[in-house]
């Protein structure tokens, strides 16, 4: 049966107003001039009518208490709520990723530096020196870094570390320079000195992808 406005505003009652739709609480809501926005929900339009009906003793009050009908409206707060912290972890998780970038940039300016000699302490040898193995002519030598095949990526570098005659004190330096993904931040995380003993580089990637042999795990 259609509703009927007139007939409503004529005989209204909670059990009725709880039966309608939202376009016909809308009407009513039109016809007593109560303010609600648009993209309300059901339940809080009818609970802004209920409210004005009891208010303009157009309903008992009792009619107010009766309509435990009408939920406390949870849902919403709860999704409120939820959508904030979402976004209170994607704004931590791009204050991670920030970190990590100007970590990595940082090391990697370190190295440069440690490259050229310029840390204090460093080798005095190491810098402009044109007898100096210049890391920056070989570095288009090393392999692509492989995360789906670790061991295989690292045996390769070292074949060619030995053919091609590097220094194996530059090794870390050169297979750096291609490391992706977990490689790339563990390596990242190592600290200056360990970060440039190919050995101990080794060790803390094959660790990272739980590849580590039972012969490597004793030798350090």
């Amino acid at each position: 049966m259609p509703f009927n406005l007139d007939k409503f505003v004529t005989s209204p009652s909670v059990e009725e107003l709880d039966s309608l739709k939202k376009s016909e609480i809308v009407k009513v809501a039109k016809h007593y001039g109560i303010e609600f926005q648009p993209l309300m929900r059901k339940e809080e339009i009818k609970r802004y009518v209920l409210e004005y009906l009891v208010d303009e003793s157009i309903l008992p009050s009792t009619g107010l208490e009766t309509a435990i009908t009408v939920p406390t409206d949870n849902t919403f707060e709860l999704k409120r709520l939820e959508m904030e912290m979402n976004k209170e972890i994607r704004l931590k998780e791009m204050e991670r990723e920030r970190e990590r970038e100007e970590k990595a940039r940082e090391h990697e300016f370190r190295l440069k530096q440690l490259e050229l000699g310029v840390i204090k302490g460093s080798d005095p040898k190491i810098g402009l020196d044109t007898g100096v193995f210049d890391v920056s002519k070989h570095v288009k030598f090393v392999p692509k870094f492989q995360e789906d095949n670790v061991e295989k990526f690292f045996n390769h570098f070292e074949k060619l570390g030995e053919q091609l005659k590097w220094p194996r004190d530059k090794w870390s330096i050169l297979i750096q320079s291609n490391f992706t993904g977990k490689a790339q931040e563990v390596y990242s995380a190592l600290s200056i000195e360990d970060s440039m003993d190919y050995d101990k580089v080794k060790k803390a990637i094959l660790q990272a992808y739980e590849l580590v042999p039972e012969a490597y795990r004793q030798k350090f």
